[in-house]
């Protein structure tokens, strides 16, 4: 699922640069997979499939949908799935866009409105009370969680729940059994609170990858803590994780100024092929 950018969101003043990498991203997923695109109306849905057709896109991959949003991060905003037995099920969870700093009242409503359209076909879903982005959990596919504390037990997110009942509500909604909480892990300009998502990934259930920044970088010292964490996290059989460093990405920085949350952690596992973001260096 792509929630695609339009005049109304902050990307509006570069939309002729951001379609682009929209375009050649989807393209990229359709080839291989089923992809939904979320467009803000019908005409805005005409536009990205010209846009698709041109890239040479699989046309019997692509699905729209119409809903407006407020901005781009399908991830966090869209609907989480868990399989019981070998059924599917879709849980959405609250977005108040990361913890208030951005309006988001139009795209904690999208998974709603999609289900009320039946985009989904027959998939039930359940809306969860709980404030939870998709780019804030990481799992190994078998019941552990990886995650920062910081970007859960929140209270712009989950004001009077601590550790404890954020656990019970994972283990209820989505089956994880086993918690390991990052208390260190930051990358500058990070909006989120810490998302997991752009620190360390699980590449299998024994091996995770984790951003790193060189001695001299702002970021250095709490990657450098979290990496020390890391090694003392272990797997669900008492071993310790398999760890991989990815690269420095380097310094970026936007028209201001303001330097930009790089990070190759932030990759998409699709059908026979990874996406991941690069930075030219």
């Amino acid at each position: 699922m792509i929630t695609w950018p339009h005049e109304h969101t902050d990307w509006s003043p570069l939309l002729e640069t951001v379609y682009p990498v929209f375009t050649e991203l989807a393209a990229a997923i359709a080839q291989r997979q089923k992809l939904l695109s979320v467009c803000r109306s019908q005409r805005h849905a005409a536009t990205v499939a010209g846009l698709l057709r041109d890239r040479g896109a699989k046309t019997g991959n692509l699905l729209f949908a119409v809903a407006d949003s407020n901005d781009s991060w399908a991830r966090d905003h869209g609907p989480l799935t868990t399989l019981v037995g070998d059924a599917p099920r879709l849980n959405d969870f609250t977005f108040n866009g990361w913890g208030g700093r951005f309006e988001a009242r139009l795209d904690s409503a999208i998974s709603r409105r999609l289900q009320a359209r039946q985009v989904f076909g027959n998939t039930p879903m359940q809306s969860r009370d709980l404030v939870l982005e998709g780019g804030a959990i990481e799992t190994d596919g078998s019941g552990t969680l990886l995650a920062t504390r910081s970007s859960l037990i929140n209270a712009q997110r989950n004001p009077g729940q601590d550790q404890a009942a954020i656990e019970s509500a994972l283990t209820h909604y989505l089956g994880l059994d086993r918690f390991l909480w990052l208390e260190h892990g930051h990358i500058s300009g990070d909006d989120t609170d810490g998302h997991i998502d752009t620190l360390a990934r699980f590449a299998d259930p024994k091996t995770i990858l984790y951003a790193t920044a060189p001695q001299g970088d702002s970021d250095h010292a709490e990657l450098a803590a979290m990496t020390q964490q890391l090694h003392r996290f272990r797997t669900a059989q008492g071993h310790p994780y398999r760890l991989l460093p990815l690269p420095f990405p380097g310094i970026h920085r936007d028209r201001d100024g303001r330097r930009l949350p790089a990070s190759y952690a932030n990759f998409l596992i699709i059908n026979h092929a990874v996406l991941l973001p690069t930075y030219g260096v």
